[in-house]
């Protein structure tokens, strides 16, 4: 039976492998904290170089939450963000 899950797409700076390593033990430890209380499903970041980040949640609040939050957000890595519905149709 397909349910929805809300995915977090990032877009990041060209040069997010430099300039995240003062904010990466903070952005992980929040990606934890979401994950273990279940408003996170899976997170990663995608391109070789990295260029973006795609973040799956539970709702769209907590996907807005954690963007919110997020230490790459706040420190200008994240030039680009948007939210969408994803309709899940294999069993997770």
């Amino acid at each position: 039976m397909p349910y929805t899950l809300h995915v977090l797409f990032y877009d990041y700076a060209p040069d997010i492998a430099t300039r995240r390593a003062p904010f990466r033990e903070a952005h992980l430890g929040l990606i934890s904290k979401y994950n273990q209380d279940g408003r996170l499903t899976i997170a990663g970041a995608y391109g070789d170089p990295v260029r973006g980040g795609l973040l799956v949640f539970s709702s769209k609040e907590a996907a807005e939450q954690f963007h919110g939050e997020d230490p790459y957000a706040e420190n200008g890595l994240v030039e680009a963000w948007r939210v969408e519905p994803w309709t899940v149709v294999t069993p997770a």
